[in-house]
């Protein structure tokens, strides 16, 4: 957790764990003071940082010549675009933010399902909520959900393929209640969403998303959905026998 905080105070994080990360500072009182001793630092060193003219020596290495000081500098230059840039960027990031929470027709169905199982993913990993009912025997995590959602889901073996089931979870995704189901490969979490769909078969389709690999297919009116950061062509066997 203190990379990830080091990265949202940098603004270096992609959307879903910026969100990840600020609905954890809204319960955590130790993380949201960390973050703001970093930016009460981060604005500390903006401010009172001493700050110096390049030696002429310098200037000259880098291809500066008397002539040139006649010209306005490109610290100058920069101070002139630098509003015009941020403005640009600014257009930017809220083209990308609708992009990513539109929904149809602004943007394909599938696409915003595959967001919403990346940030599944990720709010199991950081919220310390991986698992409902811990266990590797298909025979106590299949019943824990009975009674939990208006379906009976499908809990796979897919031991044979290197996948141990370690359990699983509610999880809301696509507007439903769906089942969440939790397998390892070696140091790799899996999740594997499922619900029932009767729209048609579907054959395995590969993506990546914020860093994650991301398999969806539809099989016998099941729809399975499956996301790590294991590699996609390990996580395309899960595929197979979903």
């Amino acid at each position: 957790m203190d990379a990830l905080l080091t990265a949202y105070v940098d603004d270096e994080l992609d959307l879903v764990h910026n969100l990840e990360v600020e609905r954890h500072l809204k319960e955590c009182g130790a993380c949201a003071s960390a973050v703001e001793r970093q930016q009460a630092m981060k604005r500390a060193v903006a401010q009172h940082a001493p700050y110096y003219s390049a030696p002429a020596e310098l200037r000259r290495r880098l291809g500066f010549d008397s002539r040139e000081r006649s010209r306005p500098s490109l610290f100058r230059s920069w101070a002139h675009w630098a509003p015009r840039l941020a403005l640009a960027a600014a257009c930017l990031a809220a083209v990308v933010v609708m992009w990513r929470v539109a929904p149809f027709p602004f943007r394909p169905p599938s696409e915003g399902i595959e967001s919403q199982v990346v940030a599944g993913h990720v709010r199991s990993l950081l919220a310390n909520h991986l698992m409902d009912v811990p266990s590797s025997d298909q025979h106590t995590v299949k019943p824990w959900f009975t009674g939990r959602l208006d379906f009976a889901p499908e809990v796979p073996d897919l031991s044979g393929k290197g996948f141990k089931l370690t359990g699983g979870r509610l999880d809301y995704l696509n507007g439903r209640t769906v089942a969440a189901l939790v397998y390892q490969r070696r140091q790799h979490t899996i999740n594997l969403f499922t619900w029932p769909d009767r729209s048609g078969d579907l054959p395995a389709q590969s993506s990546t998303r914020d860093g994650f690999h991301v398999m969806h297919w539809r099989r016998d009116g099941v729809e399975w959905w499956a996301v790590s950061d294991l590699n996609a062509g390990e996580l395309a066997e899960m595929a197979g026998g979903g």
